[in-house]
């Protein structure tokens, strides 16, 4: 009986402890940020900030007179003519002085290259670079290295072809890398809500709650993960590790990136926060689409190439999921009832803080969201299952 005692109370107090550390992280990372933005302390500007009409502001600490440092936005595109044009248009409103973008068209068989080409016309500061092969075994990491290679910047800053960026997001990016001791500033990226119901309103909190996870790991030193949609990095740093081809191949190339300098360099790792870097993408059609999707980024963490992170995230999926599946065994051993109330007490706070800091980029969907906090637990369960099952995931090809 006391071994019985000491499992399922221990693995409520494992359980929520780590999760206490976790907001403590969460906690230590915004205040940090609130140092890297502007402080209007008007939340119509915050709220204004994450629709894309954020003030642009520059790095504090550039002399008066002197160049802020050059920034190359390197945006890989896969037949993109159906989702680029917003990100088009978000570029287009930059100001930020010292900017140029690169685009890699890896192979499109769309009108998606017509379009940079126009945009090129309008945009003097902007390079497209046409793949004609791609030998993989990660296309979009082989693509994202032949753009760190003709960039020019002393700052490489990531986004992808279906996002929309803040009007200030270049300024905004390069203020939270004011400290050279940084070598990375990982942006969060929200997903617009494609529609009415269930799956277009979880989409959109799944996404805020796994950055929530990735701020809070991050605040406490253990960064693993990251949103390559919205990732500023130092060349400085990148070539302390290696250059971009010292990265192990991973399905989730900007996680192995953010692991690996975390293990392998002095630079630190921060998690921006502030609405004025929130970057919004598409969602996806359905869920085939959407199970592909979060089952890469869970498989990405499971099966780390970096001991850490595996670590970390395994244990982190590993104990979400005891709760979980002790759920159907309540009936035959109802004392295991801490593993599922530890896990939705804390899935509780961890909605309360998400919605809290990122709730400004988020459908306004009032107690909808108690829903969305009980079918996280049960649907990160779902995904490390298949994970482990040896599930595998795609990754988009261009067309023939």
């Amino acid at each position: 009986m006391f071994l019985l005692d000491l499992f399922r109370f221990g693995f409520a107090l494992i359980f929520t402890g780590l999760h206490c550390a976790l907001m403590l992280g969460l906690f230590l990372e915004w205040r940090r940020d609130r140092r890297g933005r502007p402080e209007t302390g008007d939340p119509l500007v915050e709220r204004a900030c994450a629709k894309g009409a954020a003030p642009h502001v520059f790095p504090a600490n550039t002399a008066e007179g002197s160049a802020p440092p050059m920034v190359s936005v390197i945006i890989p595109i896969n037949n993109e003519e159906a989702r680029i044009e917003e990100l088009l248009q978000s570029l287009s409103v930059q100001n930020y002085p010292e900017a140029e973008y690169i685009f890699i068209d890896d192979r499109s068989t769309d009108g998606g290259p017509r379009m940079l080409r126009a945009f090129a016309e309008r945009e003097k500061r902007a390079a497209i670079i046409t793949l004609t092969e791609n030998p993989g075994p990660n296309h979009k990491q082989y693509a994202l290295n032949k753009g760190i290679e003709a960039a020019r910047g002393s700052l490489l800053l990531f986004t992808d072809a279906d996002c929309r960026v803040p009007s200030g997001w270049i300024g905004a990016m390069v203020r939270r890398m004011e400290d050279p001791a940084l070598g990375i500033t990982i942006g969060p990226v929200f997903k617009r809500s494609g529609g009415r119901g269930f799956f277009h309103l979880y989409q959109c909190f799944d996404h805020a709650v796994r950055y929530m996870y990735l701020a809070a790991s991050t605040g406490l030193g253990a960064a693993g993960g990251g949103f390559g949609n919205n990732l500023i990095l130092r060349r400085e740093a990148l070539e302390a590790i290696g250059g971009y081809d010292a990265v192990p191949f991973s399905p989730t190339e900007d996680a192995a990136l953010v692991s690996r300098m975390r293990s392998n360099s002095k630079y630190r790792i921060h998690s921006a926060c502030g609405a004025d870097t929130h970057v919004m993408t598409a969602g996806e059609a359905d869920w085939t689409a959407f199970v592909n999707q979060t089952l890469r980024w869970n498989n990405g963490g499971l099966f780390s190439p970096e001991a850490v992170t595996r670590i970390n995230f395994t244990f982190l999926m590993v104990t979400i999921s005891m709760g979980m599946l002790a759920i159907p065994l309540l009936p035959f051993f109802p004392f295991l009832w801490p593993l599922p109330v530890s896990v939705f007490l804390v899935m509780t706070a961890n909605t309360i803080a998400t919605l809290s800091l990122f709730g400004v980029s988020l459908p306004k969907a009032g107690a909808a969201y108690a829903v969305q906090d009980i079918f996280t637990p049960i649907y990160f369960t779902f995904l490390t299952i298949l994970g482990f099952c040896g599930f595998k995931t795609r990754w988009k090809e261009p067309s023939a």
